[in-house]
């Protein structure tokens, strides 16, 4: 059996790694995860090639939002979101998924975070979208999204609308009170949040989606301050956790081999 990660660029994909050490460790051995350059045009000739040996695909950039038009179907999840990042192929029919939202509450309810009242999310770009759908299914009924371009979080109504959410739009200058939130989800590319100085209140989490560098300002300061951080590698298992056993019909993934995989990965983790 085969799966793959599909994307441009894709060689920094960090997914064979956690996939297939899930499959050695679970005695899959028969089973094999790839990844193949494929940009928006090409996605579906690339899905329509694929025979009965192929049981999922991982999306990334910047096939996410066109992934829903080759699919049979859409989880509630991904058509609320309008995005997915997978696509499990069974029994001759394509269903679209993102486990990227569930994969935000997976690896917050690890650090025993299971209901947060009062979210923030820092930009407003795709990722955002997952983190609306975590916000409400963490208990939030609304969520205020800072962001550079007030026409960007214009675009996340229509998601907020569909997951039942008040969107509260904040400039990037009020950023600085962010750190009153019961979770920030930092969705902002390297830099971009460098200069915010914030004060944390107690019990605080911050989720930043990087985790290349590590850690970032605004984590590093986060932690200085006592507020709980994760990272983009807590992300990027518990996404591919979830497309994992999607993709092999088991009930449970071998999550510690695929977490000592993934952490082994990437070089300024191996000592941590």
């Amino acid at each position: 059996m085969r799966a793959a990660v599909l994307g441009k660029p894709i060689e920094h994909s960090l997914s064979p790694v956690i996939h297939n050490a899930g499959y050695s460790a679970a005695g899959l051995a028969d089973w094999t995860y790839t990844r193949h350059e494929c940009d928006e045009p090409a996605l579906a000739r690339f899905v329509d090639s694929l025979d009965d040996t192929w049981a999922g695909l991982s999306l990334t950039m910047p096939l996410k939002e066109i992934a829903l038009t080759v699919a049979d179907e859409a989880t509630p999840v991904a058509a609320a979101i309008g995005a997915a990042n997978t696509l499990v192929l069974r029994g001759g029919r394509r269903v679209a998924d993102n486990t990227d939202a569930p994969g935000i509450v997976d690896a917050l309810a690890e650090v025993g975070l299971r209901k947060a009242d009062e979210v923030a999310v820092l930009g407003a770009g795709g990722s955002a979208r997952a983190a609306l759908a975590a916000a409400q299914s963490l208990g939030a009924s609304a969520v205020q999204v800072y962001a550079r371009r007030r026409e960007a979080i214009a675009e996340l109504e229509p998601v907020a609308a569909a997951l039942g959410l008040r969107l509260e739009a904040r400039s990037w200058e009020e950023a600085v009170h962010v750190g009153d939130a019961d979770l920030v989800i930092a969705t902002v590319p390297k830099g971009v949040t460098d200069d915010l100085r914030l004060q944390w209140k107690p019990g605080a989490v911050l989720f930043d989606i990087l985790y290349d560098p590590w850690p970032t300002a605004l984590a590093a300061e986060a932690e200085r301050q006592g507020v709980q951080v994760l990272d983009g590698l807590a992300l990027l298992l518990a996404q591919a956790v979830r497309q994992w056993t999607q993709f092999t019909g088991l009930d449970e993934a071998p999550v510690t081999a695929m977490r000592a995989a993934l952490y082994g990965a990437v070089p300024s983790r191996q000592s941590s």
